[in-house]
């Protein structure tokens, strides 16, 4: 449940490392979330460009190029400058300046217990060899997250442990100035936090490949469901089927409106007598009519890129005048303010 239905009081920050094209796990974990919050909230998004660095330092061609092609997604899945700020997080240097106060309120140990980063140095097999910047990946989030005195965080379920840790940055420098200046938050877990890859085996990731790209060709989406993971077990149509961990019926679940009609599916495809063809037909149509409009428009806007980069600018101008702000009430508290 949301607090305050259509309460601009709070503020959300929300926002991607920008390292590739944004696919279907972000549109079903965040993205259609953040066209419905801007009609409800203040928002703010960011392109973690800064961040990404952490663990593409010797690739920043990679972060610097996908900046663009992020932002296009953003505007092409509706999101709207004139109701939510996009910004550009390596260009507001005060988020740098309060990662490097809060540093100083948090232990080595403290970073190594949390179990979102614990998962990360293990998917990304770094045992001990960990970039410094990468093990303080959460005190840079709190920084980002209370330079906006940002009341709302949506996040998937995994990403839980982050925001606990900037409370608990956020408390302790509060007691540290003896008065409150920066603000809690609160985590919002959409309903559907995350879709698994076409694969099955894990979530949908860039990194992994197994994904269905917002950008996605009519050929490409056709391809990618084709190698949709279904029922290893559903040999013949006439077989009984299982719908756990059958990716068709997953994503089914995630874009199909016809909740009655998908419902007669999943029972005829229980019951045998159904093909994964038949259900895999289904989920291409409904794929290639919730990506079209998305795809053209982002073409649109990508035709006009300095306009795309100029309602970055504008929004990154506007979140730095907030970041400022926060930074310099930090800086009198722990009389850092000299003249």
């Amino acid at each position: 449940m949301l607090p305050g239905t259509e309460d601009k009081k709070h503020l959300i920050l929300t926002g991607d490392r920008p390292t590739g094209p944004l696919h279907l796990g972000h549109f079903v974990g965040s993205l259609r979330n953040r066209v419905k919050f801007q009609n409800q909230y203040e928002q703010y998004i960011m392109l973690a460009d800064a961040q990404a660095l952490t663990d593409n330092m010797e690739n920043p061609a990679k972060v610097h190029d996908n900046v663009m092609e992020v932002a296009l997604d953003y505007l092409a899945v509706g999101i709207d400058p004139a109701k939510s700020t996009i910004l550009i997080q390596s260009q507001i240097p005060e988020l740098t300046e309060l990662t490097f106060y809060y540093l100083n309120l948090v232990t080595v140990a403290r970073l190594e217990r949390n179990p979102t980063i614990k998962q990360e140095i293990t998917l990304r097999n770094f045992e001990r060899d960990i970039p410094a910047g990468f093990l303080t990946y959460p005190v840079s989030q709190a920084a980002d997250i209370s330079a906006f005195k940002a009341s709302l965080v949506p996040v998937g379920e995994d990403q839980i442990p982050m925001i606990e840790q900037t409370n608990e940055i956020v408390r302790r420098f509060n007691r540290l100035a003896n008065k409150e200046i920066l603000v809690e938050c609160q985590a919002l877990v959409p309903e559907i936090g995350r879709l698994p890859g076409v694969d099955g085996k894990a979530k949908m990731s860039k990194s992994l490949g197994n994904v269905i790209n917002l950008g996605f060709t009519p050929a490409e989406i056709k391809a990618a469901v084709r190698n949709v993971y279904t029922d290893p077990l559903h040999l013949r149509v006439a077989d009984p089927g299982h719908l756990e961990g059958n990716v068709a019926f997953i994503y089914l679940d995630a874009f199909d409106e016809d909740k009655a009609g998908l419902q007669e599916m999943k029972d005829h495809y229980v019951r045998g007598g159904l093909g994964d063809s038949i259900v895999k037909a289904r989920l291409e149509g409904i794929l290639q009519d919730l990506l079209k409009p998305i795809r053209e428009r982002r073409e649109e806007f990508a035709k006009d890129r300095g306009q795309v980069l100029q309602i970055l600018k504008e929004g990154t101008r506007k979140a730095r005048e907030i970041a400022a702000q926060t930074t310099d009430e930090v800086r009198a508290a722990i009389g850092l303010k000299h003249f």
